[in-house]
């Protein structure tokens, strides 16, 4: 067995947290996330929270295309005071779980191998991120699927891997949600993967894409949902609501993650 696999890297991280009695219930509403916690005051908040979850980005000092140490700042921005590893060096003594949040794909292989030198430590989930396609109003800078996938499952061939669209959210006009054509070939890649995926969609635009994504899940009893809402968007609480009663809550993620 792979040594990830041996601290629940593989596991639902609903299943986790209650096993260690820090939720109720098998209800992936009752995980509380940390989203944003890239420089070392933001980090140092999560580690003495009492979230379950910390959500941080990463890429490489000097943005796209960069060549410096992976460190954590979410685009446009291109530096930070914060590094991968040094991140990774307060998070570690913590007992919260971890999604890392990938904006290109040269930061993944150096990232990886940051991350493999405390594997043994974080006996919790751990979550690997990226947006592999262009969604909803999104734009194509999505990290290339293949080559994130390869990479990923050779250093971890059993981490939760959480796959994701680019989306756009506009407050005065009509938006579509995910599509057939979106869902299909986010199903057709993830056929050739055999670790557990959920899938970060927008919490504005499921609604409207309710067929698509119960199609999706009912592919795979290894997928989930993680919703999640963008600062700006408009949705209501009968939304939010409607998307719970039309997906299982123990096999559905149903986290509300803040964009900040």
């Amino acid at each position: 067995m792979a040594d990830e696999a041996q601290g629940g890297w593989s596991e639902e991280a609903v299943d986790h947290f209650l096993r260690w009695r820090r939720i109720g219930a098998r209800d992936g509403a009752a995980i509380r996330w940390f989203h944003a916690a890239n420089g070392k005051a933001r980090a140092g908040e999560a580690a003495r929270s009492d979230v379950h979850m910390i959500e941080a980005d990463v890429l490489l000092r000097g943005g796209k295309g960069g060549n410096g140490d992976p460190i954590m700042a979410h685009p446009p921005e291109t530096d930070s005071d914060n590094t991968l590893q040094e991140w990774l060096k307060e998070i570690v003594n913590t007992n919260k779980g971890i999604k890392l949040d990938f904006k290109s794909l040269e930061a993944v292989r150096p990232s990886l191998e940051l991350l493999e030198h405390v594997k043994q430590h974080l006996r919790r989930p751990v979550w690997i991120n990226a947006d592999i396609l262009p969604g909803p109003n999104g734009n194509n800078a999505v990290v290339d699927a293949k080559g994130f996938l390869d990479t990923v499952t050779s250093f971890f061939p059993t981490v939760t891997l959480s796959l994701g669209w680019t989306t756009g959210w506009h407050p005065d006009k009509h938006n579509k949600g995910y599509d057939w054509m979106m869902v299909k070939e986010m199903a057709r890649i993830c056929n050739t993967i055999s670790q557990p995926v959920t899938f970060p969609v927008r919490a504005a635009l499921v609604r409207q894409s309710i067929s698509q994504l119960r199609w999706l899940m009912q592919q795979s009893d290894r997928y989930s949902l993680t919703v999640w809402t963008g600062k700006e968007d408009l949705y209501s609480v009968e939304d939010l609501l409607y998307i719970r009663e039309n997906f299982d809550k123990t096999r559905s993620s149903d986290l509300i993650v803040l964009v900040t």
